[in-house]
């Protein structure tokens, strides 16, 4: 396996970022959405704390389940990136930035 350059690394460590960051707002809405029904419907102790409890097991099953989608999908979504391919020269352009030709 070749080594990667600092666009790659840099490209994965976003991905992961991006990853974390968007499975922990999906969780706490999920978590928001489950424990809802204990303010909004009256339920004895017990019944509010199976509802907590799963509205815990979702929350984690999302988080994961979202880190898993984003970065098992970041290799896919990487291959085809376009190049950077050089721009054809102007031939009315200097060759060099900051330089002229001399009859200009």
């Amino acid at each position: 396996m070749g080594r990667r350059s600092q666009e790659d690394r840099d490209a994965m460590t976003v991905e992961i970022v991006f990853a974390l960051v968007s499975g922990a707002a999906l969780a706490a809405a999920a978590f928001i959405a489950v424990a809802a029904t204990t303010v909004f419907l009256d339920l004895s102790r017990a019944a509010e704390r199976v509802v907590l409890l799963s509205g815990a097991v979702v929350t984690a099953v999302v988080f994961v389940a979202r880190i898993v989608d984003v970065l098992w999908g970041f290799p896919r979504r990487g291959r085809g990136r376009p190049t950077a391919t050089p721009r054809p020269q102007d031939p009315s352009q200097p060759s060099q930035p900051g330089r002229t030709r001399p009859d200009s």
